[in-house]
């Protein structure tokens, strides 16, 4: 009986990994806004996500591909490898913040993101292009151009857009209260907004 018993625990066990390595997967390919710089595990936008989505009795495993201080370059040069290794049925990219910060060009960050579009299309995956903004002092004319290419690169690749991931956060009269003391990094309590602009167009693919 105990035999039988073990048997029977061992297949369902298998049987719940099965269905975990066969649900679709949402690949999130980011920089340190998504790879929960400065926070304790679990309270990044990514991990909240999880949640929301066994919350909501979705389907979707999420995993999180990004990288504390990556470029659109770094992202585009793994990308192929994390498409081959997951198979993802969506991808989310968050990058381009980082581009801004070191002064690279724009066009080179539009190429990067047009890229890794094309690259997650051609893996038959649906795709988000998450934006970003950059601070007054970068100059209009800049933090213009810089905004626009994300939602340039998301037209071209007909994908979803989170036009500003810290959007509600990054306006705030209190702003100062909302980030890390490098004035970058949001604290815990700013991811769940972040959740909420990303949510806004992954929503309609699930």
């Amino acid at each position: 009986m105990a035999h039988f018993s073990l048997g029977v625990l061992a297949g369902w066990t298998s049987g719940i990994a099965a269905a975990a390595a066969e649900a679709p997967v949402i690949l999130v390919v980011g920089d340190s806004l998504s790879a929960e710089y400065g926070l304790k595990p679990g309270d990044g936008w990514v991990a909240l996500l999880q949640k929301r989505l066994a919350e909501q009795k979705k389907p979707q495993r999420v995993v999180n591909a990004s990288i504390s201080g990556d470029t659109t370059a770094g992202g585009r040069s793994r990308l192929p490898a994390a498409l081959r290794t997951h198979k993802p049925a969506i991808v989310v990219i968050e990058l381009g913040g980082n581009d801004a910060l070191r002064g690279l060009p724009l066009s080179s960050t539009r190429d990067n993101l047009t890229a890794m579009t094309k690259a997650a299309r051609e893996a038959g995956a649906k795709l988000i292009v998450v934006g970003m903004q950059v601070p007054p002092n970068y100059g209009a004319a800049y933090g213009k151009e810089f905004a626009g290419l994300f939602e340039q690169v998301a037209r071209e690749a007909h994908a979803g857009l989170v036009p500003f991931l810290l959007k509600g956060v990054a306006e705030r009269p209190d702003v100062a209260d909302w980030f890390q003391p490098d004035r970058i990094h949001p604290l815990a309590k700013a991811h769940p907004l972040m959740l909420d602009n990303v949510w806004q167009a992954l929503k309609p693919l699930l």
